[in-house]
């Protein structure tokens, strides 16, 4: 369709977690009209096995190039760990994912090479994170640390006081131990802690958001032409899950930055 693509960009989370990323894609190309898919009822991903995840994400693409986007965004930790080859395979569209992004971000601003990641139990013993660090710097260290209880934490807006100091103090004191100068928040849930987490560490270690790594990676294929920009703003923005729309408005306050007042209810189950 030639330099410009009026097309929206779409994204898919297991949840609401990827409303992070799709705020600073917002953010990034206000131009941009979107389409986001949270699969609200198949959430969470990452106690899943990789072929369930896969099947899902295929889905949830299918849904979405359905509606024409020109490109796709896996804003899901687990996702982008095992269903990125697939997806790339059946869909005739660039698809980023946000572990790639992130490990890039993180071995680039390290200065010791000493970073450490953390995610869910799923993400964290996929190995992706490791993998991706290591490829883009041989030699690097890297230490991991699973935080289950970072995301009912975040969606209950328990993101400042006693509560998840505790939480945090208790699930980075081996990063801290291991003298890390790099943490990868490695779950889109993650930024909303952002706060607790650089108090926890000190100034001293620099915080990775995927998320706008991610959106660096949509910024060089738009800017390649790899997909068409769109000719003009402000974008349009469509929201939809798989089931409790209800607690969106609030959710997207909290994760997106902007209230979304409704979300529309999809049923993506077969196909």
């Amino acid at each position: 369709m030639g330099l410009t693509d009026p097309r929206p960009i779409g994204v898919f989370d297991s949840g609401v977690g990827g409303l992070t990323v799709l705020r600073a894609l917002r953010s990034r190309f206000p131009d941009e009209s979107m389409v986001y898919l949270g699969d609200t009822a198949r959430v969470p991903y990452g106690t899943k096995s990789a072929e369930v995840v896969t099947r899902y994400s295929l889905r949830n693409a299918a849904f979405l190039t359905s509606q024409d986007v020109k490109l796709l965004v896996v804003a899901c930790n687990t996702a982008s760990s095992v269903a990125l080859p697939a997806l790339r395979a059946s869909l005739g569209i660039p698809v980023v994912g946000v572990i790639e992004p992130g490990a890039r971000a993180a071995a680039r601003v390290s200065p010791s090479g000493n970073v450490g990641v953390v995610g869910t139990p799923g993400t964290i013993a996929s190995g992706a994170y490791q993998r991706a660090l290591v490829a883009e710097r041989p030699g690097i260290r890297i230490q991991v640390q699973a935080c289950p209880l970072f995301v009912p934490l975040a969606e209950e807006g328990w993101v400042q006081g006693d509560v998840p100091r505790l939480v945090a103090h208790i699930y980075l004191a081996p990063m801290r131990q291991a003298g890390i100068d790099t943490l990868v928040l490695g779950c889109t849930h993650y930024p909303l802690l952002r706060g607790v987490l650089a108090e926890e560490l000190g100034p001293g270690v620099t915080l990775v958001d995927s998320a706008d790594a991610t959106a660096d990676e949509v910024e060089a294929l738009l800017g390649r032409g790899v997909a068409g920009r769109a000719p003009g703003g402000p974008g349009a923005l469509r929201v939809y899950v798989t089931d409790t729309p209800d607690r969106i408005p609030e959710l997207s306050a909290r994760f997106l930055g902007e209230r979304v007042e409704r979300a529309e209810h999809v049923d993506i189950q077969a196909g």
